[in-house]
Parts: C-alpha cells; structure tokens; sequence
C-alpha cells in the first residue's frame, strides 16, 4: 500500500501545477454556483407565491453529478495514456511496483483531487440551509453526496481504465466521453422499450441508482454495491491493460 500512496500523492500534486485541473475545479464551481442562485431563486419564488416545497439539495447535487461526467475524461485521460506516448511507462514498469499499485495509485491521486472539489462544493448545502426555514433535510444531503462520490469514484475508475489502452490523451479523453454516455443515458433506454431483459438495462442504468434513490435521500445497499462493483471492475480492466503492456 506504500506504492500506491505515494503514487497517488504524486498524481494529486501533479493536479495543483496542471492547467486542465483549474479550468475543470472553475467550471464545476461557477457552473454549479450559477445554477444553485438560478434555481434556488425559482424555487422560492415558487414556494412563495404557489406552496411549492422550499428547495433541496438536488438542486446542488443533480447539476455537479452531470459536469462530473463532462470533467472527469479530463481528469483521467493523461495518468496512463501520457506515460505511454513519453515512454516512462516501462521504466514504471521495471520498478518494484506492481500493475495493480500504479493502477490504484493513479486512480486514487485523481479520486482524491475531485473529493476536494466535492469537499469545497459543500458551502452550498451550508448556504441552502441558512435560508431555507427550518433548515434542508441533512439525511438527503448526506445520501446525495453520498451518491456524488460513488459517482466520481466511478468515472474515474473507468477512466483511469481506458486511458490505459491508448497512447494518445485526446483518443482517451474521446473514448471515455462516450463510454459514460453510454453508460449514464443510452443504456436505459432498451429498459423503456424491451418486454423481455427490462430489468437488466435498468439495474445497468447508471444514472437510474443516483436519480431514483440517492438524490432522494435514499440509500439503498444494491446501489453501494453496483457503484463499487463498476468502480472494481474499472481498476481490474486498468490492471488487465498495464499488464498486457508489460508482457510486449
């Protein structure tokens, strides 16, 4: 585990003197911050005049879980594509470091950047509970985030996975874009229309395990699980692929 701490320090360092972090944490907060004032001014305009239900959190949660899945190719796309095109990935290799370590590590250094993010994004729930009477519902608020990072988590696995398969940043930040969409949108789209096989296009929805439950203040252990198990399986592909490379 020694390896993939300092692997991972080092990746997490390497954000703070990159340009694409900054560009990626600015977008999330003044995206986010734009969005929050917007529909926090309609929802109290609307609780005012009509009775509608004061606002929550899903005002703040919803819109970052989408910038999440249009930042994070950014994030991911470099941490093994670019050791590859400098060549730095062999001398990597012939370290006393094994494939899972650099995979987890890279993954781990990325994974921490966007949980300080997320951890800077919480002055908004602290702002929506200081003006909303008799304050938000902090059980949602922690599922919520709860589903943010199981989110994150996720997208980074799967990124840091197939930025392992190309030698080109671009090529991976491409591919990636698309395997997320697929994955958040296309993917339930045959659960709405197939008599037969529904349920197993919508246990794979991704977004169906944060929209239906998380965001609504609800936890429920099969979504942890599918998370965790897409987060898994994303690292053991990124182990496969690095794996592969040593043996060439």
């Amino acid at each position: 585990m020694r390896n993939v701490w300092t692997i991972a320090q080092r990746e997490y360092k390497h954000y703070f003197i990159s340009p694409i972090a900054y560009i990626v944490a600015l977008m999330i907060f003044l995206t986010v911050g734009i969005l929050f004032v917007l529909n926090f001014s309609q929802a109290a305009y609307q609780s005012m005049f009509y009775g509608s239900p004061p606002p929550d959190t899903r005002i703040i949660v919803g819109p970052m879980t989408f910038l999440f899945l249009l930042a994070s190719p950014a994030l991911t796309m470099r941490l093994l594509a670019d050791e590859q095109r400098m060549g730095t990935l062999e001398l990597l290799l012939t370290a006393p470091v094994q494939d899972w370590e650099l995979v987890v590590g890279k993954w781990l250094g990325a994974f921490l950047f966007l949980l300080s993010v997320i951890a800077l994004t919480l002055i908004f729930p602290i702002l929506l509970n200081r003006f909303v009477n008799p304050g938000i519902d902090q059980g949602m608020m922690i599922a919520g985030y709860l589903g943010v990072i199981l989110v994150a988590a996720t997208f980074l696995s799967i990124g840091t996975a197939i930025s392992s398969f190309f030698s080109n940043q671009f090529a991976a930040f491409f591919a990636t874009l698309v395997v997320y969409v697929m994955l958040w949108w296309m993917i339930g789209w045959p659960a709405q229309v197939l008599p037969i096989g529904g349920d197993v296009f919508r246990y794979l929805d991704m977004s169906a395990h944060f929209y239906d439950t998380l965001t609504n203040g609800i936890v429920a252990l099969a979504d942890i699980v599918y998370y965790l198990s897409l987060t898994a399986l994303g690292l053991f592909l990124g182990t496969v692929a690095v794996e592969m490379r040593r043996w060439q």
